[in-house]
C-alpha cells in the first residue's frame, strides 16, 4: 500500500501516441503583432514626419494540426488556419506641419484576416513520464482577405495599403503533456516577416516609410489525438 502512489505516479499515459505515423488536433492562440518599419531617408518627407513606430496589439487564431512523424525525435506539421491581426502606425509630425495639416491622423490602423499556412519542423526531446519539451522552426505563408491594396482611392488617408501575400520566418517552444485520452501542448512561437508588405502611393503615410515588414508572437495551447 506504501509503494503504490510512487507506482501510479510513474505511469505513462498514452505510450504509443508518438508512434503513430500521422495524427491530428487543433489550437488556438493569443497573438501580440506590430509592423517592423523602416523610416525614410528622404530628408524633405523628414523634416515634417520625424518618425515612424508600431506598438504590440492583441489578436487571436485557430488552427488546424496535421503531424507527420520522421522518427522518435522530429515531426513535420502543417497548420492551416485562420488568423484575425489588428495593427497601426503611429507618426511623429513636427510642429510646423501639424499646423498647417489640421486633417491628418498621428495614428494609422490596418487590420487583417490571415488565411495562414505555416509548415514546422518539431525536434523532441526524450520523453519523460507524462512530459517533453520542443523546439520549432518553419516557414509560414499569409494571404490577407482583408488586404486594401487594390482600394484606388487615393483620397481616402484612412487606410494603409498593404500587400495581401506575406512570408515569414518562425521559431519557438513548446512542452507536450500526455493525459489518459489526448496529448495537450502549450507553446510560444515568434514570426518574423520576410517581405515588405508596403504598397506605394502618393499619401505621406506611405512615402514616409520605405517598408513594412510583419512580426508576431503567438502563445497558443493544443489538443491532440
Amino acid at each position: 500500500m506504501l509503494c503504490s502512489p510512487s507506482v501510479k505516479g510513474q505511469i505513462q499515459n498514452l505510450p504509443n501516441f508518438d508512434k503513430n505515423i500521422m495524427h491530428y488536433g487543433i489550437s488556438v492562440g493569443y497573438m501580440d503583432s506590430k509592423f517592423m518599419l523602416e523610416y525614410t531617408e528622404d530628408e524633405t518627407i523628414r523634416e515634417n514626419i520625424q518618425g515612424v513606430t508600431s506598438y504590440y496589439i492583441p489578436g487571436f487564431h485557430i488552427t488546424i494540426v496535421g503531424d507527420l512523424r520522421i522518427n522518435d525525435y522530429m515531426n513535420i506539421r502543417l497548420l492551416p488556419g485562420i488568423s484575425f491581426l489588428d495593427r497601426e502606425i503611429n507618426y511623429a509630425l513636427s510642429d510646423q506641419y501639424a499646423s498647417t495639416a489640421h486633417n491628418l491622423d498621428r495614428v494609422r490602423k490596418a487590420e487583417s484576416i490571415y488565411g495562414d499556412l505555416p509548415i514546422d519542423l518539431k525536434l523532441r526531446s526524450a520523453r519523460w513520464r507524462n512530459f517533453r519539451p520542443y523546439v520549432i522552426t518553419g516557414l509560414r505563408y499569409g494571404f490577407d482577405f482583408a488586404s486594401l491594396k487594390n482600394n484606388k482611392n487615393r483620397n481616402d488617408d484612412s487606410i494603409i495599403r498593404l500587400s495581401p501575400n506575406d512570408f515569414s520566418y518562425t521559431m519557438g517552444v513548446g512542452f507536450d503533456f500526455y493525459f489518459p485520452y489526448f496529448k495537450f501542448a502549450i507553446e510560444l512561437k515568434m514570426g518574423l516577416g520576410l517581405v515588405d508588405l508596403k504598397v506605394p502611393d502618393e499619401t505621406f503615410y506611405s512615402q514616409s516609410i520605405e517598408s513594412i515588414k510583419s512580426r508576431t508572437f503567438t502563445l497558443s495551447i493544443s489538443v491532440e489525438g
